[in-house]
Formats: structure tokens, sequence, C-alpha cells
């Protein structure tokens, strides 16, 4: 092996991107369960199709437009690497080979479309979603992933060599990128039918709650990992990760008894995705303390930032835009609050004597990328509605997306009427399971 290869650097990241893997599916469950019964199969599958799509196009062209050679002013990589030509066994980023790396970071570019698709749960078309995907990484996520991940001898993406922004996983790349394509998305399709009178609770909280653990379990790889080296900043990144996602959930159900006087396992479910989202970007740059106050105050916020759906009049089903966009935005600019200067960064924030000028350059990188994501992605979602149609048909949308789109149901209801039907002796009935209910407007649709 080349000289600088660590056998035990290798093998941590690529643990690290097996987790960040493990996310898409447990992303694909915490959604899955946040719908109501006849959209849970379609909601697992938009995830699931990322997998798919984004990995092939990765390796055609992603990893060359994110991570080759810069192409000018940091705005994007050139094309040494279509297919991911050039690019040997024994060629290393840091201590690491560059296709551990770039399999680290494919896990990354999976997950973030993914996550928007939240935002359009129970009425896009399956192959409209699927062409949305293949286009936003190319012209979204590829570029922005450029601006702030890309490192070559100390030249980095504009976002992070020449305005100073720090994101050390991805807040603004992956969370405010998807938030606010998720924004975009619910202007352009409109809300679904009944929004605001008829109940949409979650068809399945148990599945909602291992999702969530899921995701918990997964982004130890996405922010430790991302020190790609087994060392003390690793180590900080994970302990940062834990502490921060349960100030969340606590910040959360405080928020949520105050204001709806009960504790609901949705809430603990939202409130600890809501802390990992928040100190994804701070975990390499804030003390454990710092963490467990960007989670307080991530949790309470998102909490309450949820209910704007309805003041607005936007219908984010699975509140995409209140956890991952404003999560996103409250940990990147809290970076310029609570940097130390003495974790993985050398920045310092206000608190610890770095004055204004961090926080400033965070607010910046957070509002350049919402910008851009929000232009872009309106620009997609209107160009594939006026062609072939992104959102399904009313009656599609009433009688069930999971059936008309994949000729398949989560659930087979059919055989359990007549299993019952012919022990109890009388004529079988079709029924859908009552929906999880609340005694409250809290969480996904109920909130």
């Amino acid at each position: 092996m080349p000289d600088g290869f660590s056998a035990g650097d290798t093998a941590f990241v690529l643990i690290s991107a097996a987790l960040v893997m493990v996310m898409t599916p447990g992303l694909a469950f915490f959604y899955g369960g946040m719908v109501r019964v006849k959209s849970a199969l379609n909601m697992l599958v938009m995830s699931f199709i990322s997998l798919a799509i984004v990995s092939v196009l990765w390796v055609l062209y992603g990893y060359t437009l994110s991570f080759g050679k810069d192409a000018g002013a940091g705005l994007i990589g050139n094309l040494d690497h279509l297919g991911m030509r050039g690019i040997g066994l024994n060629d290393l980023n840091g201590s690491i080979p560059v296709t551990v790396f770039a399999a680290f970071q494919l896990m990354f570019a999976v997950i973030t479309p993914a996550l928007i698709s939240g935002a359009i749960a129970d009425r896009a078309k399956f192959t409209a979603w699927s062409l949305f995907v293949a286009l936003w990484v190319t012209i979204v996520y590829f570029p922005v992933a450029h601006w702030v991940f890309f490192s070559d001898n100390g030249h980095g993406g504009w976002l992070v060599d020449h305005l100073g922004v720090i994101d050390f996983a991805g807040g603004t790349a992956v969370h405010i990128n998807a938030g606010v394509a998720g924004l975009a998305l619910c202007l352009v399709l409109g809300k679904r039918v009944g929004f605001k009178k008829d109940p949409m609770r979650p068809h399945s909280l148990p599945l909602v709650m291992l999702g969530s653990g899921l995701l918990w379990f997964g982004w130890f790889g996405f922010n430790a990992g991302s020190a790609l080296a087994a060392n003390g900043v690793a180590g900080m990144a994970f302990m940062n990760t834990q502490v921060a996602t349960a100030a969340a959930m606590l910040g959360w159900l405080a928020y949520e008894k105050l204001r709806h006087g009960a504790f609901t396992s949705l809430g603990a479910a939202s409130g600890a995705v809501a802390g990992l989202v928040a100190i994804t970007p701070a975990c390499g740059s804030v003390s454990m303390l710092g963490a467990v106050a960007i989670g307080l105050i991530a949790g309470a916020v998102c909490a309450a930032a949820i209910s704007l759906k309805y003041r607005l009049g936007f219908d984010d089903s699975l509140d995409v835009v209140g956890v991952h966009a404003v999560g996103g935005a409250i940990g990147s600019v809290l970076i310029g609050l609570f940097a130390t200067g003495h974790v993985g960064q050398s920045v310092q924030g206000l608190f610890y004597g770095g004055g204004w000028g961090q926080l400033g350059k965070q607010v910046v990188g957070v509002v350049v990328v919402a910008t851009y994501s929000f232009a872009l992605s309106w620009l997609l979602g209107q160009a594939i509605q006026k062609t072939i149609g992104f959102r399904v048909t009313e009656e599609v949308e009433v009688t069930g997306i999971d059936q008309a789109e994949h000729a398949e149901t989560a659930y087979e209801f059919s055989a359990v009427g007549a299993s019952l039907a012919r022990a109890l002796g009388t004529p079988a009935t079709v029924t859908e399971p009552v929906a999880a209910k609340t005694n409250h407007k809290t969480g996904a649709d109920a909130r």
C-alpha cells in the first residue's frame, strides 16, 4: 500500500459508509409510518428508489462533479473522473483510498433527495418523482456538495474556501438543501385533498419509532465518519451527536407538553431527528455542552416551526421544512456562537471570543444554499408538472396511491378479513385499520 495509508481509518470509514446507507431504509420506515395506510408502500419506495438512481449517477458523473478537481471558482468539479476513470486502487484521500471516500460520500448523495419525499407524500407520480431525483441531484446536490465538501490540497469549494463557512457533515448541503427543495415542491404540487379538513394521522407509530432509531444509529456514521479518520475529532463528533439528539428530544417533548398537554411517541421521534439534523454541521466544532444547547434549541424551535404550514398555507406532509430546513439552519448558524476553536476547527464563535464574523459567514452560507436550492427545485418541479405531470389525479389520491402507482398495498386486509369471516361464520368485509390516534395536534399530519 502507498505511504500514508491507514488500515484503521479505512475500516472506520467503510463502516461509517454502511451506517449512512442504513439511514435511507430507516428514513423510509420513519416516513412510511407517518403517512396514512393507503400511501405507506409508496412512501417506502420513494426513499428506496434513491438508492438505485443516485448510485448509478454517482459513478457516471456525480463523483467527478462533486469531488473532481475544481473547474473554476470553487463552483463545480471537472470531468476528469467520468465513470470513475483515473481513480486507482492505491490513490489516497488523506489516509484512506479514494474509492472508500467515494463510497462514503455516495451515501450522503443517496439520502439527500430521499429526505425531500416526505414533503410531497400522498400525491406524487412515482415516474415523475424518479425523474426529479435524477435531475435534482445533477443540478442541485452535486454542485452544492462541491461548494461545501470539496477539498484539494487546501483548496475547497467556494463556500468553504472563499467564504469560510463551517459545515462538518452536511447541515447546508444535505438538510437545508433538501428541506428547502421540499418547500418548493409543496408549492408546485399544491395541497393534498382534504388538507386542514380530514384527519391525516400516522398509520403506524411503531414504524415511526423504528425508523427514528435506525436514523439515530446510522447518524453516528454520518457525523463521526465525516472526520475521515478514527481519531479524537471522530470521537467528539460521536459524543456531540448523541447528547444533542437527546437534548433535542427533551426540548421537543417539553414544548409539546406545554403547548398540547401530553408527551407523544411521535414527538419523541421527531425531536430526535431534529437534534440529529441540527448537530450535523456543528459536531466537529462545538463542545459537548454546546451540543446540548444546540439540541435543546433545535428541539423546541422545530416543534414550534412545524405549525407554520397551517399559518402560511403550504402542505408539507411530513414536516420536512420544519425539521430539516429549520433544524439545519439552526445548527449551521449556531456554529457562529458555540464554535470553541479547540475541537476539529480553529475558528471561535461569538461566545468564545471570536466576534461576529463567523456568525455572519454562517448566515450567508445558509441563505446562499437555501436560495439556490429553492430556485432550481421550483423550476424543476414546474418543468416536470407541465410536461409529464408531477401530481396524481384526485381520484388516485383519494382511493390510495399505493395500488395505482405500484399495483400493491402495504398490508393485505382482504385475506385477514376472509379468515376472520370464515372463523366467525359472517360475511367478509374489507376495512382499513384505524389510524393511530392522538388526543391533540402533534406530529406529522396531525400537528
